[in-house]
């Protein structure tokens, strides 16, 4: 029996002492992370979105065994944003249809969810009408004309059925039911009503594919919608991805149980925090760049000093010479010299250890 054979489906039910520790431990993480975040610059600002939306948008499909090209899913999150990597990259219909769905889920999270906008972002998943070789229906709920919708792993012969979803004569009023929910949510966490909203949206599996992609996007939405915020510096999604079969089992676990779902709200709740871990490394680079400007912003750089500063503290590879100055600020070697001299002089850069023909500099620490 799976949970919406129950008779009080789908009334979930959790006992609020257990959540209490690890809810306040993760808030107190997310609003540590987002403090930090809302404090920089609009450039590096821009630049972790960048890089929490491409992550979301890869990681997302990727938990489905889908692999999407990094350049042109950062591309078209980078032309969305209006940031100078859009149009970098080779276009992809399906790397377009899924960042789209990402970033209206997250731009528009005050907009109320409707079955029109569901239905969009499934035939925005699935440009062509198929997943993989097998045609799909797009623009509405599933039929169940293959039979019931089931979830199955293993070879052909030797599948395993992990779950069966309701029928689809049910799915309409099952879905109304959501959605009045999820537009006038009971007050609750922010964290819980978007893992409540994951769940129940699985379990519905409304869509012949693309169940798991809309679910992630509609916790995604909920978060957005509890921060009051259209800015993504973490991806739940890759968390999800490095525990994967946790994910499952849990879910797996939950959906063969009763509606007591204490157990799965607190995996998300502590997968959530440890996804705020992984944004604080990732975003390490964007911090350290902001602190290095925020240290040194008495000190009057020129145009030139601020460029060429900008590169080395982003992804500049190998040490610092006068040489590489001159070749990243197209200028000659006695300017660069000067311009290094300078920031020696007040601390900015300091001189490796090394003879005179092997002179390199790097930023000097805090």
């Amino acid at each position: 029996m799976y949970i919406w054979e129950l008779p009080d489906w789908p009334h979930f039910r959790w006992d609020a002492s257990a959540l209490a520790q690890p809810l306040a431990e993760a808030h107190l993480k997310q609003g540590r992370f987002l403090g930090r975040m809302e404090r920089l610059g609009f450039a590096l600002r821009a630049e972790a979105e960048l890089l929490a939306v491409t992550e979301e948008a890869l990681k997302n499909a990727e938990i489905e065994g889908e692999h999407l090209n990094r350049a042109s899913v950062r591309s078209s999150v980078a032309r969305r944003l209006g940031l100078p990597d859009g149009g970098l990259g080779s276009e992809d219909l399906r790397a377009e249809g899924l960042v789209e769905m990402t970033l209206d889920a997250t731009k528009n999270s005050a907009a109320p969810l409707t079955r029109d906008r569901l239905v969009a972002w499934h035939a925005a998943l699935f440009p062509t009408g198929r997943s993989g070789l097998l045609p799909i229906r797009i623009g509405g709920w599933r039929t169940d004309a293959q039979g019931p919708m089931q979830v199955v792993s293993g070879a052909v012969g030797r599948q395993r059925v992990h779950y069966q979803a309701p029928p689809a004569a049910r799915v309409d009023a099952e879905m109304r039911a959501f959605l009045d929910w999820f537009n006038a949510p009971p007050p609750l966490d922010g964290i819980v009503i978007a893992a409540l909203a994951h769940l129940w949206f699985v379990t519905i599996h409304p869509f012949d594919d693309g169940n798991g992609r809309i679910a992630r996007t509609l916790a995604d939405l909920a978060l957005a919608r509890s921060e009051q915020s259209q800015i993504r510096f973490y991806s739940l999604s890759s968390q999800i991805r490095r525990e994967r079969p946790d994910y499952y089992a849990s879910l797996e676990r939950t959906q063969k149980g009763d509606l007591d779902v204490t157990a799965r709200l607190q995996w998300f709740i502590a997968c959530f925090g440890r996804a705020i871990d992984a944004a604080e490394e990732a975003c390490a680079g964007v911090l350290r760049r902001a602190e290095f400007w925020q240290r040194h912003a008495a000190v009057p750089f020129t145009e030139r000093q601020r460029t060429v500063l900008a590169l080395v503290l982003g992804e500049f590879e190998g040490t610092l010479t006068a040489r590489k100055w001159a070749a990243l600020a197209k200028c000659s070697m006695a300017t660069a010299q000067r311009d290094i001299k300078d920031l020696v002089d007040c601390g900015v850069l300091r001189r490796n250890e090394g003879g005179s023909k092997n002179t390199s500099y790097a930023v000097a620490p805090a």
